[in-house]
């Protein structure tokens, strides 16, 4: 929930302000309190990061982790879905599909009990109200579950002083001996960071120093492993695979389950594309990457669809100017699937609009804030995928916030434009899709309308309504057909 890189900052900068509410505040009756209203929130939504040996920079475990915390609690929850936000999801509840698999976030209501929590004195309440703990597993376990296959990348030192790097790291070899289907994905970074010291710079909590990896598997002669990677090989499917990007904070990879990615025999973890950065103090880390695999007998039946939605070419951000905006279009060669929903920026980067265009139907898939220091992606559920037909145009629109009032941008009085780095910018939406012949294409819709009876409008499926009439004009079998 508080993990930002300016978490700390802005708690102690009066944010917090421990037990320091006013008198007036502190003497008005509440009908909310913690035991009751608040630990069930916090329990649901928070304490996956903000517990003992958690990421974030405290554990919100009890009331008296929590009391101190009030009003830093009550003011980010309560910022909308922008940079900053607690917990980290940025979807704009009043625009697009709003099922995802995964949603930590809080409703209006739960945001209004938290404010009248904190703004009534933050009372305990009844011991007796209150939840059982969670029990929580190995801070270490994985999300996906127990992998079936962890590649370590090779330790890197990054001095407590050291500038940011860009650059390639030595690949690794899967061991993989047959070629093997993945199921879920997930990157963890290990390092000798102590959760229990002071956080150092504060990127993140100073919890990390691995920004994100841009990677693939490549089989490789392992005489030539060494070599430098082929930059050129991410083009060509034939010779590698490509995988989400790395980045802190983002979530596990999900693949559909008629769409698993293959995983080659003989082949190697390659990045040419690392950022790292010092977190401010001597740190030995590495990444662990974990693959759960699907059953050796399985074959996918849908096909990924590959095609670019974005611009890293002619990307022009003015100096100390913010509400700017970038546009990118692509038309889909084929019936597809979106699989989720991942908007892709740097430090500028604000919010992102997707924009599916059919005809003269215009439908805003989503909306979401942005934030370049916890980079999330959106799983939609398995009934609001949106099902787009051949021949659609994908839209995104990128805000980009380059003026002072922005805490990520290191000076805004610079120009900006395309490039790999952080101070440069990239505009890209890296959702993941699948690709439909005719006859899935028709399943999924009849399936999709199914699943939303009455609807005349499917949102993200601009074809179910055709569907939806037509089965409805089919005679049933008290009907006659004349």
């Amino acid at each position: 929930m508080f993990v930002r890189r300016f978490a700390l900052a802005a708690i102690a900068a009066g944010l917090a302000m421990p037990l320091g509410l006013s008198a007036q505040q502190a003497a008005a009756p509440s009908d909310v309190t913690f035991t009751k209203d608040i630990a069930p929130i916090l329990q649901r939504s928070c304490q996956n990061c903000h517990r003992p040996d958690g990421v974030a920079p405290m554990a919100l475990i009890n009331y008296e982790d929590a009391r101190p915390w009030a009003r830093a609690i009550k003011q980010r929850t309560g910022i909308g879905p922008h940079a900053g936000v607690m917990p980290p999801w940025y979807v704009e509840k009043n625009i697009g599909i709003q099922q995802f698999k995964d949603d930590p976030s809080l409703s209006d209501d739960e945001i209004a009990k938290i404010a009248r929590w904190v703004d009534g004195g933050a009372p305990r309440g009844n011991p007796a109200d209150m939840p059982p703990p969670r029990v929580w597993d190995d801070p270490r376990a994985w999300h996906i579950g127990t992998p079936d296959l962890i590649i370590k990348t090779k330790e890197l030192l990054v001095k407590g002083d050291a500038p940011d790097w860009w650059g390639e790291i030595p690949s690794v070899p899967t061991g993989l001996t047959e070629d093997r289907y993945v199921a879920a994905l997930e990157i963890k970074e290990v390092n000798d960071v102590d959760l229990h010291a002071g956080s150092g710079r504060a990127t993140v909590g100073g919890r990390f120093v691995f920004h994100h990896m841009i990677w693939r598997t490549q089989v490789l002669d392992p005489a030539k492993a060494a070599e430098p990677p082929d930059p050129l090989a991410i083009f060509n499917d034939e010779e590698a695979v490509n995988w989400p990007v790395h980045e802190v904070g983002r979530n596990p990879d999900f693949f559909d389950p008629k769409s698993a990615r293959l995983l080659k025999a003989g082949s190697y973890i390659v990045s040419d594309s690392i950022h790292l950065h010092s977190n401010g103090r001597d740190t030995r880390a590495h990444l662990e990457i974990g693959f759960k695999l699907q059953p050796k007998d399985y074959k996918p039946t849908y096909k990924r669809a590959v095609f670019g939605l974005g611009n890293g070419v002619d990307i022009d951000i003015r100096a100390m100017e913010a509400n700017q905006q970038l546009h990118a279009y692509t038309v889909l060669q084929q019936h597809t699937k979106l699989i989720s929903f991942e908007p892709h920026l740097h430090a500028p980067g604000a919010r992102m609009c997707l924009e599916a265009i059919w005809g003269y139907n215009i439908q805003t898939l989503n909306c979401v804030g942005y934030d370049h220091n916890w980079v999330r992606g959106y799983d939609y559920t398995d009934d609001s995928a949106p099902l787009l037909p051949k021949g659609t145009i994908l839209h995104i629109v990128g805000f980009m916030d380059n003026s002072p009032s922005n805490k990520n941008v290191p000076d805004p009085r610079n120009w900006q434009g395309s490039g790999n780095r952080s101070v440069a910018n990239m505009f890209i939406d890296l959702g993941m899709r699948v690709a439909l012949n005719d006859d899935q294409f028709q399943e999924e819709m009849t399936r999709r309308v199914k699943a939303n009876p009455g609807k005349d409008v499917v949102l993200g499926c601009p074809l179910c309504g055709v569907v939806a009439r037509q089965q409805s004009s089919k005679p049933t079998e008290n009907q006659n057909p004349r």
